[in-house]
């Protein structure tokens, strides 16, 4: 079993000790930036003189400065940024300030696990990844709980890496629900599996699929993105707050018998296999040296795809449908 963390295993002290510079201010960064500040930890935000978020850190009372300075400034660096962008800031930005006895941590451990990123032996290298996005890592620390978190050490050059990261954990208030002991590699190969065989490449793949095989078939798109889209969310939230068996008990037998004969049928031997070369691809490396490769080409085909997938008829029919409900407050994604 996994060994999990909580505030009395944690010393706040350590961290209040230590200046912390948080390195980009988007989902987890406004969060962490902001709990650790009403912890009573030095915190300083790290952002590109043009970037739009540094009024918004001002505004918040939070002090601003470039990267590279707030990265000199730092006892601690945390780098929350998009992966593809940690590498350059690392090499222009964190390196050169990266003296002995620094700690350098990460909420995702993709660049650590692949090389983009090369601590030096004598600094600190850790995780911290709030099982949550940020707002809600904000909400609940206001209200006096806090979301599940990872925790992991890659490098300890100073004895101290594992207490420092508890520390942390605590003061943006994840030790209060508990925090995972997990390595780098792990964290980062599951991670990325989720997101493409079930959260994001999986679902996608099979609602629009559902929902075409039911246009297709003659029924009308509404009544398909009803069945196949807008109640994935209450099927999603039963499940959420009590696993599988809850969301079985909770929906009528005609669909749990329809679960039990039909799953099999979608899910079968030739999808476990596809599943398992995406999850030998993410261990080999493969992914991550096409998915950097993609991006450091300017990302041509990424593109091409994001902007193909945005025009589909599911996606058209849920924009109407979702204006008849103002109750799921509804949103219309930015197009950059």
């Amino acid at each position: 079993m996994a060994k999990i963390y909580y505030e009395r295993d944690a010393d706040l002290s350590l961290i209040r000790g230590r200046k912390v510079a948080i390195l980009g201010y988007g989902s987890q960064g406004h969060a962490h930036a902001l709990n650790l500040r009403d912890s009573a930890v030095t915190v300083r935000v790290g952002l590109p003189e043009g970037s739009r978020s540094r009024a918004t850190a001002e505004k918040d009372g939070l002090e601003v400065m470039t990267p590279a300075e707030a990265s000199k400034w730092a006892d601690v660096i945390m780098v929350l940024v998009p992966d593809t962008s940690a590498a350059a800031l690392y090499k222009t930005d964190i390196a050169p300030a990266l003296t002995k006895g620094k700690m350098l941590m990460f909420a995702h451990g993709f660049n650590i696990r692949f090389g983009t990123i090369v601590a030096p032996p004598d600094v600190d290298v850790t995780m911290i990844a709030p099982k949550s996005p940020g707002h809600r890592v904000r909400e609940l620390y206001v209200e006096g709980g806090g979301t599940p978190a990872i925790v992991a050490v890659h490098q300890d050059a100073t004895g101290q890496a594992k207490a420092i990261a508890l520390s942390y954990g605590a003061a943006i208030g994840v030790a209060r629900a508990g925090m995972v002991e997990t390595t780098f590699a792990e964290e980062t190969e599951t991670d990325l599996f989720g997101e493409q065989v079930v959260l994001c490449g999986g679902v996608s793949a099979l609602i629009t699929s559902a929902f075409q095989t039911l246009v297709d078939a003659g029924y009308q798109p509404e009544i398909a993105y009803f069945e196949c889209v807008h109640e994935l969310k209450l099927i999603v939230d039963l499940i959420y707050r009590g696993g599988l068996n809850y969301m079985r008990y909770s929906i009528s037998d005609t669909a749990e018998h329809g679960d039990y004969t039909a799953g099999p049928r979608i899910v079968t031997d030739e999808t476990r296999k596809a599943m398992k070369a995406i999850l030998s691809e993410i261990q080999s490396g493969e992914y991550a040296r096409k998915w950097v490769a993609e991006h450091e080409a300017g990302r041509p085909w990424f593109n091409a795809v994001r902007a193909k997938e945005r025009t589909q008829l599911v996606e058209r029919v849920g924009a109407e449908l979702r204006q008849m409900m103002p109750f799921v407050n509804p949103v219309v994604p930015p197009t950059n």
